[in-house]
C-alpha cells in the first residue's frame, strides 16, 4: 500500500467563516473524548482550549498550509 496525501488541514468553507465548524461539532468532539473516560470537560478555559486545538487541526496555521 502506498502513501496516501494528507487530507488536513483543509481550507475553510465559506472564507474564514466556515459553517461546518459549529459547537455541535465541538460538543460532539467533548462528548467523544469524555466518552473515552478522559476527565469531563467543564471549565469554560478548557473547552476554548479544546476549541481552538480542534481548529488548528482542521484549517492548520499559515505554514502548515503554506507546506500543502
Amino acid at each position: 500500500m502506498g502513501p496516501t496525501s494528507k487530507a488536513y488541514p483543509v481550507t475553510p468553507e465559506g472564507g474564514d467563516d466556515d459553517p461546518r465548524f459549529t459547537f455541535g461539532l465541538l460538543h460532539d468532539v467533548r462528548m467523544a473524548i469524555q466518552s473515552h473516560d478522559y476527565p469531563e470537560i467543564s471549565n469554560g478555559l478548557d473547552l476554548v482550549d479544546l476549541q481552538m486545538a480542534l481548529f488548528g487541526f482542521l484549517y492548520g496555521t499559515n505554514e502548515r498550509r503554506a507546506g500543502e
